[in-house]
């Protein structure tokens, strides 16, 4: 897996600190949800889920979230998050009030989160309102090919469309 994109990127006083936790938010079409994960289980996840990709560069895409599904639930993907939640697009409220509460809970930790591109602006001042010097927020779009960030955001991607398919049947 490649390197960190976001390596120590807060400061405090004159010293840099690493993450503590990496939250992502991912919408697709009518459902939204989040993954909240600590920086010690991120070695252990990223060997499971390195051949996640994202849905759309799948030529057979029913074919690929079969398999994404059998191996989110052959690893028990989901075990090595602290918290994570899927809901319908309409109740996109509670899952920003619980990633908004983890952060103020956590108040003394620093925090990578990732959003879609869309809701960034709209999330970001949410953040600012809580914290903006420990909380680093980015587009979706930033994270870069290949970081440990980018393999991370494809968890709630891919689980997000296999939820979206599975309430089409």
């Amino acid at each position: 897996m490649g390197g960190r994109l976001y390596k120590k990127t807060v400061k405090r006083g004159d010293k840099e600190y690493d993450f503590d936790y990496y939250i992502y938010i991912d919408y697709s079409e009518n459902l939204v949800g989040y993954t909240i994960i600590h920086k010690d289980k991120i070695k252990e996840i990223l060997p499971k889920i390195s051949r996640f990709r994202h849905y759309r560069e799948s030529k057979k895409r029913k074919v690929y979230l079969k398999h994404i599904y059998d191996a989110i639930k052959k690893e028990n993907i989901f075990s090595y998050f602290l918290k994570y939640k899927l809901k319908r697009i309409h109740e996109s409220i509670e899952v920003y009030s619980d990633v908004l509460d983890f952060i103020k809970t956590h108040h003394y930790c620093i925090i990578f989160i990732s959003v879609d591109d869309k809701q960034y602006i709209k999330f970001k001042k949410l953040v600012n309102i809580i914290d903006d010097k420990k909380t680093r927020v980015v587009k979706e779009s930033e994270l870069k090919r290949g970081t440990t960030e980018y393999q991370l955001s494809l968890v709630i991607d891919n689980f997000l469309n296999i939820k979206r398919r599975q309430l089409k049947k």
